[in-house]
C-alpha cells in the first residue's frame, strides 16, 4: 500500500536553509527569519518562531543562495497549513503562487 507521501505528484528536496518571508496580513507586512525545511516544484514547509499564521495568508520568500552558479530563490506563496509546534512556534505549509 502506497504511503501519503507516496502520492505526491512532486518529490520534496530537504533543505533546511535559512529562509526570510515577508508577511502580507490584514496587521501590516512584517519580516521574519525562518528556516525552509524542505521544497517542492509547487510549495515548501517553513519553520518560524510564530504562534500562527492564518491560512491564505500571501507571504514573500526569499532564499540567498551560497552558491555563484545557483540564483537566490524569490517567491509568492500562500500558507496552506499552519502546524503549531509549542513554545510559540509552527511549522507552515505554503503553496507556491509565483516565483518573482
Amino acid at each position: 500500500m502506497l504511503g501519503y507521501d507516496d502520492k505526491r505528484n512532486f518529490f520534496r528536496m530537504m533543505i533546511n536553509s535559512a529562509c526570510e518571508i515577508v508577511v502580507n496580513d490584514d496587521e501590516s507586512s512584517r519580516t521574519l527569519q525562518t528556516v525552509c525545511k524542505d521544497i517542492s516544484a509547487t510549495g515548501m514547509s517553513l519553520e518560524l518562531e510564530e504562534s500562527s499564521l492564518e491560512i491564505g495568508t500571501l507571504v514573500n520568500i526569499y532564499i540567498a543562495s551560497t552558491n555563484s552558479q545557483i540564483p537566490s530563490l524569490s517567491a509568492s506563496a500562500k500558507v496552506v497549513r499552519c502546524e503549531s509546534t509549542g513554545d510559540n512556534s509552527c511549522v507552515v505549509g505554503v503553496e507556491i503562487i509565483e516565483m518573482t
